[in-house]
């Protein structure tokens, strides 16, 4: 649910607010306690992703309130947001340019 709904936050903001890059919400693991949740982005269409993320991050408050309106009624407590890139999919275009090139 958490994955669902940070994924639609960032594809209505994402063009306006970060330059216009494309921003997935890959994976979403939750702390047994549900007050952290690590939220794994990929970042596409953007020259500086470390920029970015740090961009991403500076704005977790603010998501973390968009979140909060969109299922308040779900759960009892909003966790807070920490996010981090995945890089795998980079990673795995990486090794198949590799493959190809042998």
């Amino acid at each position: 649910m958490l994955q669902r709904e940070l994924g639609e936050i960032f594809q209505r903001e994402a063009p306006g607010k970060y330059g216009g890059a494309l921003i997935t919400v890959t994976k979403v693991s939750v702390t047994r306690d549900l007050s952290i949740a690590r939220v794994f982005v990929s970042l596409f269409a953007t020259r500086d992703k470390s920029a970015l993320l740090e961009t991403i991050k500076s704005h977790g408050g603010e998501i973390r309130y968009n979140l909060g309106k969109r299922i308040k009624y779900q759960v009892r407590h909003i966790p807070q947001l920490d996010f981090f890139e995945d890089d795998s999919l980079d990673y795995i275009e990486k090794i198949d340019d590799l493959l190809n090139h042998n």
